[in-house]
């Protein structure tokens, strides 16, 4: 089963998927949207064609692990996504930090401008992903 890292925004959805393994995340692109209906009928193909089975979204909590206004969000176009399909599997993970390390990443890399705009809701979806599959890797090491 693969599994797809969602990083939803108002404007563009940031996309990552995981290897058949559940070992790697990789990034897929971003999706532009314009609300939340537009989203879930946009991310609808790409599950669909990459045989989806469960979506793991970002879930942004304020700095002191609680939910706000932004987390209802989240759960709200998740329950949009289960209307469709609703045998999708969905879980969250705490993005708090995930842009921070996109931008470090960039910054790193050299990535500025035009193509950092275009890359760092990529780059934050597949850091959601692979913090999702290290954790799931180390629950079946203990």
């Amino acid at each position: 089963m693969r599994i797809l890292g969602v990083d939803y925004g108002d404007a563009r959805i940031g996309l990552a998927l995981s290897d058949v393994s559940g070992f790697l995340a990789g990034g897929i692109g971003k999706l532009d949207i314009s609300g939340m209906n537009d989203a879930v009928k946009k991310i609808l193909p790409v599950i669909e064609e990459n045989e989806v089975g469960k979506i793991v979204l970002g879930l942004p909590l304020n700095m002191d692990g609680t939910e706000g206004q932004a987390a209802s969000k989240i759960k709200a176009f998740a329950e949009k996504l289960l209307q469709s399909k609703p045998e999708l599997l969905i879980e969250y993970i705490d993005e708090r930090r995930t842009t921070i390390l996109a931008s470090e990443y960039m910054n790193i890399t050299g990535t500025h401008g035009k193509s950092r705009k275009e890359k760092i809701d990529t780059l934050s979806a597949q850091i959601i992903l692979q913090t999702y599959l290290d954790l799931q890797k180390n629950k079946e090491e203990q």
